[in-house]
């Protein structure tokens, strides 16, 4: 399944609500559970993001849906990369080669 990156800056509503951070992340893995997707890794950060998250999805418009949902919540902004693996690049090199 696909891979994406995920950098997310609180809002003021997500920093003042910092104390259920814990609570938004379970919140947040079960929803995307019911889209399908997993949540592989989230990072709390020093910087200039605040979060990092890493989830698979089926494919860019799931996972599109799920950012759409977790942004909708008000606590957060994102910023997401689809990510490729070194068998999906070495496809991705092979079709740009011809």
């Amino acid at each position: 399944m696909p891979i994406f990156i995920t950098l997310l800056n609180w809002t003021d509503q997500g920093v003042r609500d910092y104390k259920d951070t814990p609570k938004r992340y379970e919140a947040f893995s079960a929803a995307l559970q019911k889209l399908g997707c997993k949540l592989l890794n989230i990072y709390w950060t020093v910087g200039p993001y605040d979060i990092v998250v890493i989830l698979e999805a089926p494919d860019d418009e799931t996972a599109t849906a799920a950012l759409l949902q977790l942004g909708g919540v008000g606590s957060v902004r994102t910023t997401s990369m689809r990510a490729f693996g070194r068998e999906e690049i070495d496809r991705i090199i092979a079709k740009a080669a011809g």
